[in-house]
């Protein structure tokens, strides 16, 4: 029993956590109110998975743990370009949440309002440009920064679903289009 706990400790410890928003929420009960708090996380292991969670509770850190928790469960997987920048420019909508990503070049650094910078240092992208359109509700920021993200292609898996090689694919987009346009 002692080695899968020690185990789960191990795995645990590769993932960096980000605490992205604390809300106080009130319940009216008979005899008041009732005070909880909810809690917004963010997770990765900064080598291209990320997940978020939400947890509600009595006390905040029983909230942050959570809400950890449920990162963990929910993580997806963005393909990044040398480790530190994405493929391409995304953008993602999730309510009125409206966000658009840009990959950048090498020495640019994280460029991104509070709750994105947050899904990006957990994911392990050094170089990005991104900006909020929308609403600034960390909730819907996040969301729609992760249906970006899932947007999200490598060169090789477009490639395998057209069926080339990614040369050819490269060799493409430095023609400018295809080779049946000249």
């Amino acid at each position: 029993m002692a080695g899968k706990e020690r185990d789960r400790e191990e795995r645990d410890s590769e993932f960096v956590d980000k605490l992205v928003h604390i809300n106080r929420v009130a319940k009216t009960v008979k005899g008041g109110r009732r005070m909880a708090f909810a809690a917004l996380v963010v997770v990765g292991d900064q080598k291209g998975r990320v997940g978020f969670g939400h947890g509600k509770a009595r006390e905040v850190p029983e909230a942050i743990r959570k809400a950890t928790e449920v990162a963990k469960k929910t993580m997806i997987r963005v393909p990044l370009r040398e480790g530190r920048t994405l493929h391409h420019d995304v953008s993602g909508r999730h309510g009125a949440g409206k966000v658009l990503l840009r990959a950048a070049p090498a020495g640019t650094g994280i460029i991104a309002g509070g709750p994105m910078r947050a899904v990006f240092e957990t994911l392990g992208v050094q170089d990005v440009v991104a900006k909020s359109l929308g609403t600034s509700n960390p909730y819907n920021m996040v969301r729609a920064t992760f249906e970006a993200l899932k947007n999200e292609d490598s060169p090789r898996s477009v490639a395998a679903r057209r069926g080339l090689k990614v040369s050819e694919l490269q060799a493409r987009r430095q023609l400018g289009g295809s080779e049946d346009a000249a």
